[in-house]
């Protein structure tokens, strides 16, 4: 903390720094569920003062940490705000870290938990099998245990997160009020063959892990390779670093399209309109969750990948807050 206040940095400016628009983000796409990214050269990092580390250590400590039990040890998760409680799961090989760019924001309208799901993050594994089921079983357990039965939740899942979400929401039934589901898979389509991922060997500098590491943003969670800063490098090697749950093998069932059957409460989606992951058709992707939830609403955001949340974050917290105070249908 005295290098953070030494380069003038505090978790609030931190935190509303890291909300501010990003390089601008371009796409021929024209849709009206979409948002438009507004135009800024400036990085929210940069502005922040360089230092990664710094920054997440800024965030972290105005959140409030809760543990539940999780296998061997605990689920990890992380408070800000006061309000209805908003309940966010992360991508594969991710963490808390996910959502680093759009806690400030939403914690303004929401009780915001945001949550490392066991196997990842500072998480336990779950129990065997490691399956998600066996996560969902564990997320079940720590809602249970976090929140009365009366208490409404809305919970919302990026990438293998929602997948997590979606399985939680199918057993919660009416205590969920509204599930948002954002660059998901599992929804039974096969994946678009897509550039390999770099690899770190043994004898690599720091820089050319980091190159590693930011070739693969490129390759799956970016649009546009200029939108990755530092930080997000950072992030991403601290989020390999400690990740033991292989989320992948499950991308490509059906776990999520099945689940959504079971799932009473409304159905949101949000997209980047260049999310590789939804190769070769956003509409297939959408048709399906509207199978079991013809209510779906949908929001795209023109240009961004499948870390959208990040990658083109203003645009991203307008549009999450916006499907969650859309009158359902």
């Amino acid at each position: 903390m005295p290098a953070m206040r030494a380069r003038g940095l505090t978790p609030a400016s931190v935190r509303a720094r890291l909300a501010a628009p990003t390089t601008a983000i371009r796409s021929q796409l024209h849709d009206p569920r979409m948002h438009k990214p507004s135009m800024s050269s400036e990085s929210p990092f940069l502005v922040a003062g360089g230092d990664p580390a710094a920054v997440v250590d800024a965030i972290a400590r105005t959140a409030r940490k809760v543990r539940t039990p999780c296998g061997d040890g605990s689920m990890v998760w992380r408070v800000w705000g006061k309000g209805e409680p908003l309940v966010l799961f992360h991508g594969g090989s991710g963490s808390w870290t996910h959502w680093i760019r759009n806690i400030s924001e939403l914690s303004k309208h929401y009780e915001l938990w945001l949550a490392d799901i066991p196997g990842l993050g500072d998480s336990a594994m779950p129990p065997k099998p490691w399956v998600p089921a066996s996560i969902a079983d564990v997320v079940l357990a720590g809602l249970d245990q976090l929140f009365p039965s009366h208490t409404k939740l809305r919970l919302a899942g990026f990438s293998f997160g929602g997948q997590v979400a979606g399985l939680s929401a199918a057993v919660l039934g009416d205590r969920v009020c509204a599930l948002t589901l954002i660059g998901v898979a599992a929804l039974g389509l096969r994946a678009d063959p897509r550039e390999p991922f770099a690899k770190q060997r043994p004898g690599m500098s720091p820089a050319e892990i980091a190159a590693v590491f930011r070739q693969n943003l490129a390759v799956l969670m970016f649009a546009d390779p200029a939108n990755i800063d530092s930080l997000a490098v950072h992030l991403q090697g601290e989020n390999i670093k400690r990740a033991r749950f292989r989320s992948r093998p499950f991308a490509a069932t059906d776990n999520l399209a099945r689940a959504l059957e079971k799932v009473t409460a409304p159905v949101k989606t949000i997209w980047g309109t260049r999310d590789i992951i939804a190769r070769p058709s956003i509409e297939t992707r959408l048709e399906i969750l509207r199978r079991h939830h013809p209510e779906l609403e949908v929001r795209l955001i023109e240009g961004a990948g499948h870390w959208v949340a990040y990658e083109a974050a203003p645009q991203f917290n307008a549009a999450f807050l916006e499907l969650q105070r859309a009158p359902q249908r």
